[in-house]
């Protein structure tokens, strides 16, 4: 069981790190972006990270609060099995 879920995170993981160049924008920021930069701007330079990083922070940290849950709630099963003995 522990292989399968360590198979599945390295899988992920080649996923994101393979990826090619995303574009995370709707038409008319790109458009916005892409005429700043024409014109000498710097603003359109980090704007898909920046997309990006607002996507991945909510699913960050609601994984890693499940991930405490579930550890602590692991952690409380085994300590109600020792009770019944």
């Amino acid at each position: 069981m522990k292989k399968s879920y360590i198979l599945f995170f390295l899988l992920i993981l080649c996923f994101v790190i393979n990826c090619g160049e995303l574009y995370a924008q709707c038409p008319m920021c790109k458009i916005a972006a892409e005429s700043n930069l024409e014109n000498g701007g710097t603003a359109g330079k980090g704007l898909n990270k920046g997309i990006l990083y607002i996507l991945l922070v909510p699913y960050i940290l609601v994984g890693s609060l499940g991930f405490i849950w579930w550890k602590n709630k692991k952690s409380s099963d085994y300590d109600d099995v020792s009770k019944w003995n």
